[in-house]
C-alpha cells in the first residue's frame, strides 16, 4: 500500500488516500474505489518542464543528425520545453485529435514532483527537494525537431495528461529503477525503464537547477522513451510505472465551435 495525493474534478483541495496496487483500489474518507469510478483532476498546480534527449535510445537514433547542420555539435545541457496549463488534463480525460491530425505520439514520463524551492543543487541530495512521483503523457504530433522543441506539436489543448495522483517520494526506493508500459486498446506498444536515462533523476535535478530555480508543486519530467507509439481516434492509451499506477485516457476528435455548437 501506498500514500498517494490526488484530486477530484471541481475540488481545488487535494486529497489524502492509500493506493493498493494489488487490487487497483484507492482508500480514503472511509471507502475503497477503482479509479474507474472515480472523476480525478490534474494533481499538480505548477510548471511542467519537459526534457528532451535523456533516454540512451532516443539520443543514439539521433546522434548521427546532431553533427550536421544546422547544429554541428551535440547539446552540452538538458533541454528543456514547458507543457502549459493548457495542455493539462487528468486521468480519463479525452486527448483531443486536432482538426487536420490523423495521429499523435505517446510521450510515456516519470514525473518528478517538487517539493521545496530547488536552486543549485547537488546530486547527492536531490531527493530532499522531491515531494513524489507521477506518471505524464507528454503527447505530440509527431516531429523531428529535437534542438528547438516542436510547440505547435507539443502545447495543443489536452496534449499532457498527468495523474492519476502523486506518489509519495518514499514509496519509492530507487527512481532510475522505473519499469514503464504503454497499452493501446490493450496492446502493449512500449516497454522501456528509467534505468536507461543519460542522467539519473539526480544528476538532471542538478544540471537543471543550475542555471533556474524549480519551485514546489513544478514537475519535471525525465524524458521519453525513443520509439513512442502512435495513437489514433478512439485508441485508449494506458502508460502504466511501476508502483506508481496507470494513467488512461481516450483520443478522440476535437470538437470545433460551429455557429455557437460544439461539433
Amino acid at each position: 500500500m501506498s500514500s498517494v495525493k490526488f484530486k477530484h474534478q471541481g475540488v481545488q483541495q487535494l486529497k489524502e488516500g492509500i493506493y493498493q496496487p494489488d487490487q487497483k483500489l484507492l482508500k480514503f474518507d472511509g471507502k475503497q474505489c477503482s479509479l474507474d469510478d472515480l472523476s480525478l483532476d490534474v494533481p499538480i498546480n505548477g510548471t511542467v518542464y519537459g526534457t528532451l534527449l535523456n533516454y540512451k535510445g532516443e539520443y543514439a537514433e539521433l546522434e548521427s543528425s546532431m553533427n550536421e547542420d544546422p547544429y554541428k555539435t551535440p547539446p552540452k545541457a538538458p533541454i528543456l520545453y514547458i507543457k502549459p496549463i493548457n495542455t493539462h488534463i487528468g486521468y480519463g480525460m479525452t486527448i483531443p485529435l486536432p482538426e487536420g491530425v490523423e495521429k499523435v505520439s505517446i510521450g510515456a514520463a516519470l514525473g518528478v514532483v517538487i517539493g521545496k524551492p530547488a536552486k543549485n543543487i547537488r546530486k547527492e541530495n536531490a531527493l530532499d527537494y522531491v515531494a513524489g512521483y507521477t506518471i505524464v503523457n507528454d503527447v505530440s504530433i509527431p516531429n523531428e525537431s529535437y534542438y528547438r522543441p516542436a510547440y505547435k506539436e507539443k502545447a495543443r489543448d489536452g496534449f499532457c495528461p498527468i495523474g492519476p495522483w502523486v506518489l509519495r517520494r518514499d514509496a519509492i526506493e530507487n527512481p532510475n529503477e522505473l519499469g514503464i508500459r504503454v497499452y493501446i486498446n490493450g496492446e502493449i506498444k512500449q516497454e522501456n525503464t528509467t534505468s536507461n536515462l543519460i542522467r539519473s533523476v539526480e544528476q538532471l535535478m542538478e544540471e537543471v537547477t543550475d542555471f533556474m530555480t524549480l519551485y514546489e508543486g513544478d514537475v519535471l519530467l525525465v524524458g521519453v522513451p525513443e520509439n513512442a507509439p502512435i495513437a489514433k481516434e478512439n485508441d485508449r492509451v494506458i502508460i502504466e510505472i511501476d508502483n506508481i499506477g496507470t494513467l488512461v485516457n481516450k483520443v478522440e476528435k476535437e470538437k470545433v465551435d460551429v455557429g455557437g455548437v460544439m461539433v
